[in-house]
């Protein structure tokens, strides 16, 4: 996953265009790609998550789906990638790259599109661990989400890997990001009310346990490749 800020010089309507139009169609080329999907940001508001939020800016979040990690190296050091490395610079400034395992608590319901997706990204409390972390979010905190009413779809995306760009590691202090969180409904309503429920006043609570800060964007995804898509599609 890719958390992406664009250069100064691109005007945003510029970024959303070349990002979809010409950047995409690189990214798609990339060998043993399963998956790949663009969020682009169209709503930084928390709406009704009453949480801390973080400092993070940004304009879009990529999403690339690999079976393995040698997959995904193997990918990122192709002639193809380097195409897309050389393109990335003509749009995007300060970029952190995260690895991350995806455990889907409820697989969205495509028969009810459209929707609209929430992301967050979550930093742990200080003094816990990552393992702890993980207890508690991948426990307790996915059931109470998956009772949200009018809730379409819920993945959690569990940080393994930090990075500024390609081949050069950060630490935990300069991407401070444990998880990111996908969540479907039908409308900026749904979500509002959903966030005003029963289930989210348990959620809520027992974030705070864990979770220092929700940073959280509304998103318009598009799914340049899908699982299962013909990849000369997307050449």
């Amino acid at each position: 996953m890719g958390l992406l800020t664009r250069r100064p010089d691109v005007s945003q309507d510029e970024f959303r265009r070349h990002w979809r139009e010409v950047h995409g169609p690189l990214v798609a080329r990339l060998p043993s790609l399963q998956s790949y999907h663009q969020n682009h940001v169209v709503d930084d508001r928390q709406l009704a998550i009453d949480h801390a939020r973080g400092s993070w800016s940004i304009d879009g979040i990529s999403e690339l789906w690999f079976d393995s990690d040698d997959d995904m190296k193997t990918a990122l050091s192709s002639d193809e990638y380097k195409e897309v490395a050389r393109d990335h610079q003509l749009l995007v400034g300060p970029t952190a790259l995260i690895t991350a395992v995806q455990n889907v608590v409820v697989p969205v319901d495509l028969s009810a599109e459209p929707l609209v997706k929430l992301i967050s990204i979550l930093t742990r409390k200080p003094g816990l661990t990552p393992e702890q972390f993980k207890e508690e979010w991948w426990g307790f905190h996915a059931e109470a989400v998956s009772k949200f009413p009018n809730l379409m779809g819920y993945a959690q995306n569990l940080v393994t890997g930090r990075s500024a760009g390609i081949g050069q590691p950060a630490s935990y202090e300069a991407i401070p990001i444990d998880g990111v969180v996908e969540l479907w409904f039908r409308s900026v309503t749904d979500i509002e009310a959903a966030f005003h429920s029963r289930a989210a006043n348990v959620s809520q609570m027992h974030a705070l346990s864990f979770i220092s800060e929700i940073t959280t964007f509304l998103v318009e995804t598009h799914q340049v490749v899908s699982a299962g898509m013909s990849r000369k599609s997307n050449a």
